[in-house]
């Protein structure tokens, strides 16, 4: 193999190798925003929960006529 091929050959191996790395760290924060998301919904569920139980809960609104009527 020419000495020209074999630089282009390791070029391109080291471009995959950076590829690869690139590959991984990204795979490794979408894994993290995933589970973010996971825990912020559960959270957002349980919120969400309590308030309608709060809502339940309250005295209906007063259908008075305001004083200047």
């Amino acid at each position: 193999m020419s000495d020209d091929l074999a630089e282009r050959l390791e070029r391109l191996e080291m471009h995959i190798a950076h590829q690869d790395q690139a590959i991984e760290d990204m795979n490794s924060v979408i894994l993290d925003q995933r589970e973010e998301i996971t825990r912020l919904t559960r959270r957002l569920d349980k919120m969400h929960g309590r308030m309608i139980d709060l809502e339940d809960h309250m005295p209906a609104p007063e259908a008075k006529k305001p004083p200047h009527w």
